[in-house]
């Protein structure tokens, strides 16, 4: 009984955040606090990880491109997956502020997936003699980073809001399938010279391919990308808020 009453009263407030006021609230109340934890955490974790660790001794300082890739990894995947959920959501229940969050995480996860491409070409090329190879997680790297910049076009091509989301939402559904591919190229196909995952937390442990020189930095620094992406999604959700509501204003004034 208790469990279900929590689970209860955890959905109930995961819808009330579904409110445009009641989110504009919440969300105006937190960003100070992630905008101050967002610089504390990448900020510590940058600095630890680029000029206090030491140089590998097979890769050399190109080590130091993980605080960047990892993390610039994992939320480009994590962004598409939040536009899954956000466009889930608008399918079924009609949820504006669902929808408006999906749309603001499209040019973060875009531009998370472009970093994540760049560091990598960057750091593969000293490791693997060239800047790209059709590896498996490189290939459906790409095509989210193209699938990402389909779901923007396609919102800007599209003059009716409501239209727009409903297009948009089926697209980030399909394009959900490269987001989990992009997760698991790695174990679906043994061929490619990608390794597999760096870090592993199940069960509080890590994997044994990094040592704690370089895991304490990274953790800090996926930490970091991690409240940035939840900060800049706040941002974008309240200014398409704002420019919904705006839009409405400005359509009722010309009726007058």
């Amino acid at each position: 009984m208790n469990s279900t009453s929590t689970s209860k009263r955890l959905c109930d407030a995961f819808w009330q955040l579904a409110n445009p006021k009641v989110f504009m609230g919440w969300s105006g109340r937190w960003l100070p606090w992630l905008v101050g934890l967002t610089i504390l955490f990448l900020g510590s974790g940058l600095i630890w990880g680029f000029f206090f660790t030491p140089d590998d001794t097979r890769q050399g300082s190109t080590v130091k491109i993980i605080y960047l890739h990892v993390p610039a990894a994992l939320m480009a995947i994590n962004g598409y997956l939040l536009m899954f959920v956000g466009s889930l959501v608008w399918l079924i229940r009609r949820q504006h502020v669902s929808v408006l969050a999906a749309k603001a995480a499209a040019p973060v996860g875009m531009t998370m997936t472009l970093i994540a491409l760049a560091t990598g070409a960057i750091w593969g090329q000293p490791m693997w003699g060239t800047y790209w190879v059709w590896d498996p997680r490189l290939t459906s790297f790409l095509i989210l980073f193209l699938f990402y910049a389909g779901y923007i076009a396609l919102w800007a091509a599209i003059e009716d809001d409501d239209t727009a989301a409903d297009l948009t939402s089926v697209l980030a559904l399909v394009g959900s399938v490269f987001a989990l591919l992009s997760r698991y190229a790695v174990l679906f196909w043994s061929q490619g010279l990608h390794q597999g995952t760096t870090v592993n937390l199940v069960d509080g442990a890590k994997q044994e391919n990094i040592s704690n020189v370089f895991f304490q930095p990274l953790l800090l620094s996926m930490a970091g990308f991690g409240l940035f992406f939840v900060t800049l999604i706040l941002i974008g959700t309240r200014t398409e808020l704002r420019r919904r509501r705006l839009k409405v204003l400005q359509a009722r004034e010309r009726m007058l």
